[in-house]
């Protein structure tokens, strides 16, 4: 078979999608030079797709660059001028007027934290984060609206507050350097820590307009995301919720259980737009994702609920937590530990005839609501996976003394331990692939900051702003009204949300904030 025919045949079998491929022979024909992940994104097919129509080509390299020769380009060029997306794109022609954003939004994606391949990151183009916040002012009237982005490691945060100052913009996400990197930038998006796989957070619920999310690309996942992403809405008659998802065009089945899982929730799918985002990376599925637009109905919100109360954290592709991992919600090793403990409350996963007779409860029940009775012993079990809930674990308790096991050993442990320093005395040894931690609660502090900050982590379900100027009154002798403004003016970012919801970054710098406010 001659390489035209083979040529022949594979645009044959690929039917009425066939354009995809073509427009890949029209970019290779046009005597540019094209790498592999370069026509992955531009064509939005997938790796496995293109490597097939390359194996076929004779085409010219230049190291990890093809193009076919000039005298070849002739018989393959389709004169496909646009990419298959330009129809579904409706603020395509909007980007242009928006080069400088466009250009300081490449910048900051380029200098954010690296993603962790653990979480399923996989970084959006600027084009796509720009293009997102343009279809918002496009299809929504924004002046006065709240959005919530649930998980933002693409930073369509930051690009709505630049087109859209107007905006209430929140950001719930579970990766601590996210969370710092958006507070850096000064743009007024409001920040919170959430495992969303134990809850969202608080100060995030019934308080959006609008949602958008980018989650993991497993039915599971995009079940907790976007269940989580109704929780946000308060207006639950006019809200909607913006979603990404991409699969490969060779996975029809597993786009089908992804869209199940939405009419599992009774979400009305309002618009689907085609290779809408792209990405550097997720070439399996053509560096490209669908947008989404989903709105709920009066069914959505027993669905949601129901969704919530019987999720399993194991929502990702990779990683200790991905769908496949063997028991990604077994309980860590280490029993003996906590029999010896003699613990009065057990939280998290723990077998059943781990002490029988001792109350138990689960991590997002710990992190939701304070235990009725403050147990004086509390030992508690973290699954590998969600070590970033350890420190807001440890002052939900309330407890006197605290023995965490940990089935892996986080590399940032100190930095998660450091946040609660000032109210527990913290040691660590090994066991097993994991680690036994004991927190032992510290006697009052000395001095009117640390006591003020003492009482703000204790009432760690409590609104920080409140705690704050109820302990300003009492210990330094301000007046209501001074303490309210006192705190306003040091930490804007307290108002409405618990300790519980503070990003590391605030609660490593609630000390030096609380200074602040002292006369």
């Amino acid at each position: 078979m001659t390489a035209h025919e083979a040529i022949d045949q594979l645009l044959t079998s690929a039917g009425v999608d066939s354009r995809r491929l073509r427009r890949a022979l029209t970019l290779l024909s046009g005597g540019d030079w094209w790498t592999l992940a370069d026509l992955v994104r531009e064509t939005a097919t997938s790796r496995r797709s293109i490597e097939s129509l390359l194996r076929e080509l004779p085409v010219e390299r230049s190291g990890d660059r093809f193009r076919l020769p000039v005298d070849r380009a002739s018989r393959y060029n389709g004169a496909l001028g646009s990419d298959i997306s330009d129809l579904a794109d409706p603020v395509a022609a909007l980007a242009g007027a928006h080069a400088e954003t466009h250009e300081r939004l490449a910048e900051l994606i380029a200098k954010a934290p690296r993603g962790r391949h653990t979480l399923d990151h996989v970084s959006a183009t600027a084009d796509t984060v720009l293009r997102r916040a343009l279809l918002l002012g496009t299809r929504f009237w924004l002046p006065g609206a709240r959005l919530l982005c649930v998980g933002d490691h693409d930073l369509t945060s930051l690009a709505v507050r630049m087109l859209h100052p107007e905006v209430e913009v929140t950001v719930v996400d579970i990766d601590e350097r996210i969370l710092g990197y958006i507070d850096a930038q000064g743009l007024g998006v409001r920040t919170r820590w959430a495992d969303l796989r134990l809850g969202l957070a608080p100060s995030a619920r019934g308080q959006a307009d609008l949602a958008i999310t980018d989650p993991p690309y497993t039915p599971e996942g995009i079940g907790l995301f976007v269940a989580r992403a109704a929780e946000g809405l308060r207006d639950r008659d006019h809200g909607r919720i913006l979603l990404a998802y991409g699969a490969s065009e060779r996975t029809p089945m597993l786009a089908l259980k992804v869209q199940n899982t939405l009419s599992d929730l009774n979400l009305l799918n309002e618009a689907i737009f085609p290779d809408f985002n792209r990405y550097d990376g997720a070439e399996a599925i053509g560096s490209a994702a669908d947008l989404y637009i989903l709105r709920p109905t009066t069914k959505t919100w027993p669905a949601v609920a129901a969704r919530v109360d019987r999720l399993a954290t194991a929502i990702y592709t990779q990683g200790p937590q991905s769908v496949e991992a063997a028991s990604p919600e077994g309980a860590p090793a280490g029993e003996d530990a906590v029999a010896e403990f003699a613990p009065a409350l057990l939280a998290g996963e723990w077998p059943r005839d781990l002490l029988p007779k001792v109350p138990r409860t689960r991590l997002s029940t710990l992190l939701a609501k304070p235990y009725a009775a403050t147990p004086e012993r509390v030992a508690v079990a973290v699954p590998a996976g969600l070590e970033t809930a350890l420190p807001r674990l440890l002052l939900a308790t309330r407890a006197g003394h605290v023995r965490v096991l940990l089935a892996a050993r986080p590399d940032d442990l100190s930095a998660l331990t450091e946040a609660v320093r000032p109210v527990y005395d913290v040691t660590c040894r090994p066991a097993d692939a994991g680690a036994v931690l004991d927190a032992v609660r510290l006697p009052p502090p000395d001095g009117a900051a640390a006591r003020i900050v003492r009482r703000v982590l204790n009432s760690a379900h409590g609104k920080v702003a409140n705690t704050w100027r109820e302990a300003l009154t009492e210990t330094a002798g301000l007046t209501r009204k001074e303490a309210r403004a006192a705190v306003e003016e040091a930490a804007p970012w307290a108002r409405d949300l618990t300790a519980l919801e503070l990003p590391l970054h605030r609660l490593a710098g609630l000390a030096a904030a609380v200074s602040r406010t002292l006369p």
